[in-house]
């Protein structure tokens, strides 16, 4: 069938059916960063909200209203099940909002920092709690061997 014969209103349709987003079945632990993210992400979803209400012609720009009642329900989901982890007095071992560098057997040097689900961002150096990274971590100290995708590397700082 010919793209032109395809009607508008069906393709808004399917992009107003939007399925919801996945929430994990592991504790939801926040940092206080992370909890005041998720407020302000929160915030901007009863805003989108609001918005997409006010608008009043929601039959013109549903994709608007389903990605904002999608959002809505997600951050208020999570906000919900948030459990605040208050950082602890150091220990010299590695915890959630913490972090530890670590050296591997190729010479790369890497620092990560263990926080929620949320708010884990590899690219900014944090990890989620639930990834293997964190896990191997979580408990260690200085000088502790771990395994990372079949390769060791040696914590060498912990803060």
């Amino acid at each position: 069938m010919s793209v032109a014969f395809t009607r508008e209103e069906d393709l808004e349709a399917t992009a107003a059916d939007l399925p919801d987003r996945p929430i994990s079945s592991h504790p939801n632990l926040v940092t206080p960063a992370g909890l005041a993210a998720m407020d302000a992400a929160l915030a901007a979803a009863r805003a989108a909200y609001a918005t997409a209400q006010a608008k009043g012609d929601i039959e013109a720009d549903r994709t608007a209203m389903a990605r904002a009642t999608r959002d809505l329900r997600y951050w208020s989901a999570r906000r919900a099940s948030a459990q605040l982890i208050e950082p602890t007095q150091p220990d010299g071992r590695v915890r959630f909002g913490g972090g530890a560098t670590i050296e591997r057997d190729d010479g790369r040097v890497e620092t990560w920092r263990i926080v929620g689900e949320d708010e884990a961002d590899p690219k900014a150096g944090t990890v989620s709690h639930v990834s293997p990274l964190a896990r191997a971590l979580i408990g260690r100290e200085v000088g502790d061997e771990i395994s990372i995708n079949g390769q060791a590397a040696e914590i060498t700082a912990v803060d």
